[in-house]
C-alpha cells in the first residue's frame, strides 16, 4: 500500500498503483481503489466504497458506505454520493459475454446528490446540482438543478445549489433560503448571476 503522508488510508483498505488521490482525501475501512483511478483533493470514501480503473473523481467528493464506481463513470466536484447509491456500466450485461468494450460513460454534474440507494443506469448525465431522490432508478438525463425521484425517476421539481427545494413562477425562481436567482429556458434552470 502507497504511503501519503497527506492522505489518511485506513490499514483495512486497498490503493493500487499507479493512481492519483489528491491531498486531505480519506479512504476508510475496507475500500479498493484499482490502478489508474484518479481521486481528487479533499474527498472523504465511506467504508466498503469501490473505485474501478479509469474513473474520475472531482474535488470534495463525498461516497457513503457500500458504493461501487465502475469505469465509465466520472463525478465532478462536491458531488455527494449517499449509502449504497449503484451504478453501472453496460446496459445489457451477461456473464458469458464480454462487453467491456459496450461501456457507456456516466457523468454527475457539479454539486449533484444521490441519494440512498439509487440506482444510475449508464449512459445518463445527471446535471449540476441536480439532486436524486433515495431509492430512484434514474434511466434518463436529469437536468442541472433538477429534482428527480421514483421509479423510473422522473424529474419532479427543482432544486437550488444549497439544497433547498425550489418554486419555480413563470420563468424565475427565488430561493427562500439564501437569496440565489434562477431562469427557466427551455425546460432547463439556470443561475442568474448577480
Amino acid at each position: 500500500m502507497p504511503t501519503r503522508p497527506d492522505v489518511f488510508i485506513d490499514p483495512t483498505a486497498v490503493v493500487e498503483e499507479p493512481c492519483d488521490i489528491g491531498e486531505g482525501s480519506k479512504i476508510w475501512h475496507f475500500s479498493h481503489v484499482m490502478p489508474h483511478a484518479v481521486i481528487g483533493r479533499g474527498c472523504i470514501l465511506g467504508q466498503n466504497v469501490f473505485i474501478a480503473s479509469k474513473v474520475t473523481i472531482g474535488d470534495r467528493v463525498k461516497i457513503q458506505n457500500n458504493v461501487s464506481v465502475y469505469t465509465g463513470v466520472t463525478l465532478e466536484d462536491e458531488v455527494f454520493c449517499g449509502p449504497s447509491v449503484v451504478f453501472t456500466n453496460v446496459i445489457n450485461p451477461r456473464s458469458a459475454i464480454s462487453r467491456k468494450h459496450e461501456f457507456q460513460p456516466t457523468r454527475v454534474g457539479r454539486g449533484a446528490t444521490l441519494g440512498a440507494n439509487s440506482t444510475i443506469v449508464c449512459g445518463v448525465a445527471i446535471g449540476p446540482y441536480a439532486f436524486v431522490g433515495a431509492g430512484a432508478v434514474v434511466t434518463r438525463d436529469v437536468p442541472a438543478y433538477g429534482l428527480a425521484y421514483g421509479n423510473p425517476a422522473r424529474l419532479k421539481g427543482w432544486m437550488c445549489a444549497c439544497g433547498e427545494g425550489l418554486r419555480v413562477r413563470g420563468v424565475s425562481a427565488c430561493c427562500q433560503a439564501c437569496g440565489a436567482q434562477y431562469r427557466k429556458r427551455r425546460g432547463a434552470l439556470a443561475a442568474v448571476s448577480p
